[in-house]
Parts: C-alpha cells; structure tokens; sequence
C-alpha cells in the first residue's frame, strides 16, 4: 500500500501557539511615541557631544588648519571600520573645497597602497581607541619619510595619539546606543570634526563660490552655481534697435527674437531704453505703428552685470516682477535673459 504524503506545511505540524512565528508569540510592537521618544534620545546623546567638542577645542585645531593649509600634495584620509566610512566622507568634502585629498584604506596600505602616499602630502587618520592595528604600517611609514600626521582620536595616549604630530582629542562622550556601544554619538563627532576642518580651509585658503563650482558643475547645485554669462542669449541673438526705428519694424524684432523685449542702443552702443510687451500693451492703439521705439521706450530699463550669480538674477526677476532682463557691461548690452532660460538650466 503506496503511503499518503501529507501536504500540510511542516511548520503546520506545530502547534500554532507554539510557533514563533505566531501572533501570539510576536512581541506587541512598540507605539509610535516609544520610536519619537528614542529618535529624540539620540539626538540628545548626539547633540551633548558636538557641544562637548566644541567646549574641547582648543589651539590644537589651529595648528591642524595650518599644518594641513601647507601641505604641497594631498590630504591622505585614513580609518579603519565606520571610522573609514567618516573617513571617506571627510575626504570628499575636503576634495570639492578646494584641498586635493583623497582616502586610503589601512589595511590595503600594507599591501601597496603605501605607494599612494608621498613626501608631499600629509597624513589625518581616524581612530576612537587609535589602537587599530591596520594603522601601524602607515604610522611607521609616516615616520620613515616625515610626513605629517594629524590624528582625530578619544585617546591622547594611544599608539596613534602619541605618534602624531598633532593629535585632536574627541571627548568621551555617551554613545547614543547604550545596549551595545555601537559608534553613533563618536562617528557624529569624527563627522563634525572633519566638517570644522573642512570649512576652516576653505576660509583660510579664501575659496569662493566661484571655485566650488568648478569642483561641482553638474546638478542642481552646479546650476545655481553658474553666472548669468552662462545663460544668456548673445550676439544676433540679442532683439536691439535704435531709438528712431518705427515701432512697425520693432515689432518685426521683437517677434523674431522671441524675448518679449527690445533693447535700444544709442549711438554708442550704449543701453538707452527698453520695450517690452507690457509696453506694447499700455500703448495699443490705431497709432502704435506709426510711433518711434523712443516715444514709448522706459528711459530706466532694469539690468544686471554677466558677472553675476543666476540665482540672484531668478531672484531679481522674481522681486521685480519681470519674464526678461538686459545683461550689461560698461553700459553696453552683452546679453538677455528670459526667465525660461533659468528654468531651461535647472537653477529655478
């Protein structure tokens, strides 16, 4: 007699109430102010360290912003475990300001990764305890060839604390998980410490908008990061008459250029006068045709240099409520810009 072979789920077998798996042996899920309530703990933790880290702060820092102003090569970030993971980052953000600087791994060091590091450049290594064992061989190599070493440590007395040229103590404050003492409120200070860093040179090497945007010319940061001269139009491009043209011909430029605007230019090239649709429309009537662009121009049109940021001309255009703008230079058109040209490059 062939045997029947249940189908029922093995997990089935099982009593129900006996499963873990089951309802009645699920723990009650937290309520949502008992989430609020460690969200908030957390942040607390994490707060209380950054403000005892700036109370730790002290000539040290200075030392560390100078040392690393100096450096002729790169700003070799080094960690190892999440104090690589801060590291990676502070070599990121030191990298787009301005300070070549790039990370490289502890452990990989040891095995030809020394050779990224040279003469020129200087060393800032990452490490609560500053007993990683992964750090040695760049520690020694640091000595070998005098390269200088900046530790960010909660141990002065460490292995990297006293090898260190300059070491920047982190306070010992509580981690914000308790239960296990994983790094939370230690890597939020590393993570700080790097951004002071950072910000510090960017001041003392005196690094303009200008020149992050070099480091950033993609998205919607490098947008709101280019000048007007970017943007507007040039050339033939630009809708100009002069004062005495008959506004029959105006018109005929006004339509072609599709700005909805007319720059007038004297005889010198200079910006006379302006005539927008809204101009047009204020002056409608059976002679219109017949009229010079001087009689219905504005004496004062609203202008604004290639030198400067698109956002702050969006924002101009925005306040004065007009769709177009005049870029000018010594007193001559060198451009327009529509407000559609700002949408059209991402800065709006």
């Amino acid at each position: 007699m062939v045997p029947v072979i249940s189908r029922r789920p093995l997990l089935s077998a099982v009593n129900d109430q006996d499963s873990p798996l089951s309802p009645a042996n699920k723990s009650k899920e937290p309520e949502n102010s008992s989430h609020l309530a460690s969200a908030h703990r957390t942040l607390d933790l994490e707060i209380a360290g950054l403000k005892a880290l700036a109370a730790s702060l002290d000539g040290r820092f200075s030392e560390a912003v100078e040392r690393l102003f100096a450096v002729k090569g790169r700003i070799v970030v080094t960690g190892m475990g999440k104090s690589g993971h801060i590291g990676r980052k502070i070599a990121a953000t030191l990298a787009s300001t301005g300070a070549p600087s790039q990370f490289v791994h502890p452990a990989e060091a040891s095995h030809g990764d020394l050779g990224m590091i040279t003469r020129d450049d200087a060393i800032l290594a990452l490490s609560w305890s500053g007993e990683s064992a992964e750090l040695l061989s760049i520690i020694s190599y640091t000595k070998r060839f005098a390269i200088p070493l900046i530790a960010i440590t909660a141990e002065a007395k460490s292995a990297l604390g006293e090898a260190a040229d300059i070491a920047l103590v982190l306070p010992k404050s509580e981690e914000a998980c308790s239960n296990t003492n994983a790094p939370t409120t230690s890597t939020t200070m590393q993570l700080a410490l790097g951004d002071a860093l950072a910000v510090a040179l960017i001041e003392r090497r005196g690094f303009t908008a200008s020149d992050f945007r070099i480091f950033h010319p993609g998205g919607k940061l490098g947008a709101q990061l280019r000048h007007v001269s970017d943007i507007m139009h040039r050339g033939d491009e630009m809708p100009l008459a002069k004062a005495d043209t008959p506004m029959s011909e105006a018109l005929i430029v006004m339509s072609s250029k599709s700005l909805g605007c007319l720059g007038i230019v004297d005889d010198r090239g200079l910006l006379a006068g302006l005539v927008t649709d809204g101009d047009l429309r204020r002056h409608m009537g059976a002679g219109l045709l017949e009229k010079r662009v001087g009689e219905i121009m504005n004496v004062s049109p609203k202008t604004v240099p290639p030198t400067m940021f698109a956002t702050e001309a969006l924002n101009f255009l925005n306040e004065k409520k007009i769709t177009s703008l005049f870029v000018v230079e010594n007193g001559k058109p060198v451009g327009v810009v529509h407000v559609h040209d700002f949408l059209r490059a991402g800065v709006a």
